[in-house]
């Protein structure tokens, strides 16, 4: 089973991935599509408020967010799920994502965090479901005194395209076990 949509002007098929016993959701994945990514950050951009930087979290939103840094000229960082021995300290944030088992957590780089204090930063990731990875990157923002201008995704799923907080391009709706969007 598959959702079809036009995202960004091209259209895609979502594959109907089963997240429980009731509910399916529609699988997007940006990897590997250059031509999605580049009309996506297009579309995002023109969006989006003045901003110093952009952050994702770790990892489908980093095509995105490398993207978006592209075509902006302005610099992009990435919570990472591990710290790193380059990293000159960090700090963290958890985050309970509904496509990943278990707690996870992300971290920021104090240097990347020193950079960023007081600057006006953009979120941007793929898809915002119920916002925890989002959640996890506002709390590391705020950690390091950024100035969060805008959250920014391409598909907000479910209740998310409800919430006033997301700068979107497409509402992706939940399925039930047939394939009919709620």
């Amino acid at each position: 089973m598959y959702h079809e949509m036009t995202i960004a002007g091209l259209k895609r098929q979502l594959p109907l991935c089963q997240l429980n016993e009731n509910l399916k959701i529609g699988a997007f994945v940006i990897f590997g599509d250059a031509e999605l990514t580049v009309a996506c950050a297009s579309e995002l951009l023109k969006k989006a408020p003045e901003f110093d930087y952009i952050i994702t979290a770790e990892a489908k939103g980093i095509p995105l967010a490398h993207e978006m840094s592209r075509q902006s000229g302005k610099k992009y960082f990435v919570a990472r799920k591990k710290p790193k021995l380059y990293m000159t300290g960090v700090f963290d944030a958890v985050v309970n994502s509904i496509t990943t088992e278990g707690e996870q957590h992300l971290y920021l780089d104090t240097a990347e965090a020193e950079e960023i204090k007081g600057k006006r930063v953009i979120i941007a990731d793929d898809v915002v479901s119920l916002g925890e990875s989002l959640k996890a990157v506002q709390t590391l923002l705020e950690k390091a005194g950024a100035n969060i201008v805008a959250n920014m995704t391409i598909l907000a799923e479910g209740d998310a395209a409800s919430r006033d907080d997301i700068i979107y391009l497409e509402r992706l709706p939940l399925f039930d076990n047939d394939g009919n969007a709620l």
